[in-house]
Formats: C-alpha cells, structure tokens, sequence
C-alpha cells in the first residue's frame, strides 16, 4: 500500500495488520491510532477526539493522564527508587497495601493478606484458585455461566464464554458451571426476582444433594455484576445466599471485582451492596492508576501456602503502586464512588429514555458507571419471557455508528448483544449528556432506516 495515499490512521494500522497477531480485537472496532489523551477523551493521529467509555476496559477510574497522577509517577521516577523490586518491601509498596487495606470492608479489614501477582487479573485470578485448592486440599472450582475471569488456562476454564476456548481444546479439569441470575434471559424460562431465587435454590440443592454429583469444591468464584458477560448486576438476596451455602460448607468464595472494584459501580466493591464478605478478593485494572497491577486478597486463615508458591518478575511495579496510592486518595478525597453513583443515574436514566424510544432496546441495566443496553431484533421470534432475540448485528452497527459520531464504547455478552459503557469515574454531567445524544442518534437512525 502507497504511504503517501493513506491517512495517518490508516498508515499505522496497516502497518499493525502486517505486524501484529491476528488476535489483535480492539482495532477491529475502533481503527484509530492514538496519540493524545486527556480526562474522558483520546484523540487519534488525524487529530479526531473521541469520547471514551471504553477507559482501558475500566481500568482509567480517573481517566487519561490525570495530572495528580501523572505527577505522582514523575516523583517515583526522579526518587531513584528501584522500578524493579520483585517482591521486596519499599515506601512506595508500603503505602500501596495500606490504602488498599483501607478500602476493605469489616470482616476482612483487619485479617487480610495480600498476594503481588503478574500484572494481569488472570493471573491474580490463578492466585486465587491456587489458593483455595491448597487451603482446601480440594481441586474442583464452581463458576458461573456468562462468566469472564480472564484468558490463561485456568481461569479460561472458568469462562462462560464458549468462543475463546473452541480452539484451545481440554483445559483445567473439575470447573463446574450454574446459572448466573440473568432475569432478562431468565435460564429457568421464569424472570424477575424469581431468576435469583431459583439459582440461589438450584446451587444450594445441588451441593448439598449426595447424588447431586459435585465433589465439595476448592472454591467458587463469581463476579457480583458480570462485566464482559453483558453487564448483568446479581440480585443482592443471590449474593447473600452464595455466601450463606458456600460458608456452611466451608468453601471459600473468590469474588473478581477485576472491572467492577474501585467504585465504578456506585460502592467501592461491587459486592458490598449485598453486605457480604468474600473469603478471596481478586482485584487488578483500576487499582494501578491506569498502569498494570494485579493483587490476590484474602483472609489470613487461608495463608497456607509455602514461600514461592506463587510469583511473577513484574509484581514489584512501583509505579503501578505509587499511581495506584495517589488514584484511591483521590478517588476518596473527592468522593469519585458517591459521584459514580449519581453519574450513572443520570447516564442510566438517559439510557431508558432513548429505548422507551426504540424496539431494538430489550432492557437498560447496571450498577454506578457500569452500564449496558441488551440489544434486541424486534423483528425475530419472541422467547417464552416475551422478548425479542438477540440484535448482535445491530449492536455491531450501533457500536460502528456511534463510532463515526465520536463515542468509543464496546459490546459484550450474549452473541455480542449488548452495549457497554465504563467511562472513567470523572465524567462530567455535560459529558454524560454528550454520549447519550450521539447513542440516541444512533437508534434513530436506525429507526428511520426501518420504517
């Protein structure tokens, strides 16, 4: 391809085309290379600003460069602090799991130990699980369908997702999968409150059943709103139930607050809305201030593995550590959870507005600034609750509208149906009214195409 016809966009992906794996996802949907960012918004090559509600998949609870931060790294790096500790103590380090520790709710607060992983949540996620299989001396794990816990063997074998694992062939053995409480797409053909109390009823018959075919297992892991699964929030009476079963059976219970921890949904774990206590703690994204950190929490009863048992070359990030101290300080400083929560009231109420609007719209739900919009095919055969079927090619051309409008936002759960928004915890209301004007666009045209 001639150089000199293309646009700068255009040059660098062509060049990523040639150079990068073909697993490459995201600039298949957003084909833009980035040069600037700023707070909500990235601006690309060609000198084009975008909205972003995607924010590194949650991770910029701040957003881009926030100057706090940005000078807290500048700080570290004129320090002459060490950049690579592996797991050695330093200030910096100090710091960071005393902020941490201070994010925990009673019951966990004064009895955690922390575990530094490789800079990614899957990993912390394989912390977890090899935790609890050690603690336990048991081997099998329960999951839940529509379930992302990250890409590594283990936790891929913990996905609900079947696509990635199509071609990976046998994973980890003994991961057993129940039904999540997606009222929408209700598993037991019922919906409403009903979805979460037949799965909390199902899951507890089922481990208690002696014929009910389940070894007693190592740990169950959920995530309290399912983010990559299509942004489906658990009815709190289900969390509180999972809690009671797994703690008369002496299971320990990981909850991956990966994307949902660090206030993006209106508390600063997810789970605390049910007033629970996870036995683990999986946490990674916001928690590095936008830089790669990942962390395994957990009661210290539980500390029963030997030194080495788990490790990572990365996991002494100091920088991860010092923009992740200075992003909880200001996060709690200027109130960023009790914002989240009004914030995405507003975007939420926006939201129901455009698809009171429109028949591609099934159901707008969420918790804080963790929002989706399940996209339906109004003109498909309706399931047995009543709704239409899944719109993924809608969605597809919703997400490739808003697009060119200038909003960068991703889809996710069932057959890619539903739209995700995560934008950084400091968007502003004008900024909020901005993303709901150009997805109300979208659905309009839309509307007048099909007329």
């Amino acid at each position: 391809m001639d150089a000199s016809t293309l646009s700068q966009n255009d040059f660098y992906l062509d060049r990523q085309a040639r150079r990068e794996s073909n697993a490459r996802s995201y600039p298949r949907r957003f084909p833009v290379a980035l040069k600037s960012a700023s707070g909500c918004t990235v601006t690309d090559v060609d000198g084009r600003t975008y909205i972003d509600c995607l924010a590194g998949a949650g991770t910029l609870a701040l957003g881009h460069n926030h100057p706090e931060v940005v000078a807290a790294l500048q700080a570290v790096l004129t320090s002459g602090l060490p950049l690579h500790t592996l797991d050695l103590s330093t200030p910096v380090k100090d710091q960071f799991v005393s902020d941490i520790f201070d994010t925990l709710p009673a019951g966990l607060h004064n009895q955690a130990k922390i575990q530094f992983c490789s800079p990614s949540g899957s990993d912390a996620v394989e912390a977890a699980i090899k935790l609890a299989k050690t603690a336990t001396g048991r081997t099998d794990v329960i999951a839940f369908s529509g379930a992302y816990h990250g890409m590594s063997q283990g936790a891929l074998s913990l996905m609900g997702s079947l696509g990635p694992k199509a071609a990976v062939g046998q994973l980890v053995p003994g991961a057993h999968f129940f039904p999540y409480p997606y009222s929408y797409r209700c598993p037991f053909g019922r919906g409403g409150e009903e979805t979460g109390l037949l799965a909390a009823e199902h899951f507890e018959r089922a481990l208690k059943d002696p014929e009910g075919g389940i070894n007693l297992p190592a740990a169950v892991i959920l995530e309290a709103v399912q983010g990559e699964g299509g942004v489906i929030p658990a009815p709190a009476a289900w969390l509180k139930a999972i809690r009671r079963v797994t703690r008369e059976l002496g299971i320990p219970l990981i909850l991956d607050e990966v994307q949902s921890g660090v206030g993006r949904t209106g508390t600063f774990y997810a789970f605390e809305k049910a007033g629970i206590v996870p036995d683990i703690l999986v946490l990674s994204k916001a928690i590095g201030g936008g830089l790669p950190l990942a962390v395994t929490i957990y009661h210290q009863e539980l500390d029963l593995w030997k030194p080495g048992a788990h490790a990572g070359t990365f996991r002494g990030n100091q920088l991860a550590m010092a923009a992740g101290s200075k992003t909880l300080e200001i996060i709690k400083r200027d109130g960023l959870v009790e914002r989240a929560a009004r914030a995405g009231k507003r975007l939420r109420a926006n939201l129901e507005q455009i698809a009171a609007s429109t028949s591609y719209i099934g159901e707008v739900r969420g918790e804080g600034l963790m929002l989706g919009v399940e996209v339906v095919d109004p003109r498909g055969a309706y399931d047995g609750l009543g709704h239409p079927p899944h719109g993924h090619d809608i969605a597809k051309t919703i997400q490739n509208d808003v697009f060119r409008a200038g909003l960068i936002m991703e889809t996710g759960g069932r057959y890619g149906s539903v739209l995700r928004l995560l934008p950084p915890l400091v968007i502003s209301d004008t900024e909020i009214d901005q993303v709901s004007a150009i997805i109300g666009a979208a659905f309009d045209r839309l509307e007048r195409k099909a007329a």
